[in-house]
């Protein structure tokens, strides 16, 4: 004997004691992020005042029960605004940020190519052609007489502002 089983479909379902944990969690987590931010980042959200007063006092807080007493409160009062366009706006500058980081590997490749490959130079005016071959021809010579005169690097310095200027994203 099988029992079937009725649902209400006007019956709101209460979400699980876990799933609250989650999202209180998540929304922990969004206000830690905003207590690392900088005061300048933080002031473009349009935070409630006593959340705000909240972060920054979360921020000086060392101990860490203190801390992390403090992080829950700031979770309680995330709960009363909506979080999401906060979380998007976070996102996009973490992606941001993860690009920048890779534009400026990528530079850093080209450079220490240029300085160790003499077929880089070549490669680099086949893929920038707006490139002052003259000018790195200049930077590159003299960041490698830098370095085996072990003198500071400042052509080496120049070299990869000379590549930022080139290299678009």
């Amino acid at each position: 004997m099988q029992k079937e089983l009725e649902y209400n479909d006007n019956e709101e379902t209460v979400p699980s004691k876990t799933r609250r944990k989650k999202d209180m969690r998540a929304l922990q987590e969004i206000g830690e992020q905003l207590v690392e931010l900088d005061p300048k980042k933080l002031a473009e959200f349009d935070l409630p005042e006593i959340l705000v007063d909240a972060i920054k006092l979360a921020r000086p807080m060392n101990k860490h029960g203190a801390r992390r007493r403090q992080m829950q409160y700031i979770g309680c009062l995330m709960r009363e605004i909506d979080a999401l366009p906060i979380q998007e706006k976070l996102d996009s500058w973490q992606q941001t940020s993860k690009h920048q980081i890779a534009r400026l590997h990528q530079l850093e490749r080209w450079r220490e190519r240029l300085l160790n490959d003499d077929n880089a130079l070549t490669e680099f005016a086949q893929k920038y052609p707006q490139a002052d071959l003259q000018c790195l021809r200049l930077l590159i010579r003299g960041a490698q007489k830098e370095k085996a005169a072990e003198k500071p690097p400042k052509n080496f310095r120049l070299l990869f502002q000379e590549l930022q200027g080139i290299v678009e994203v």
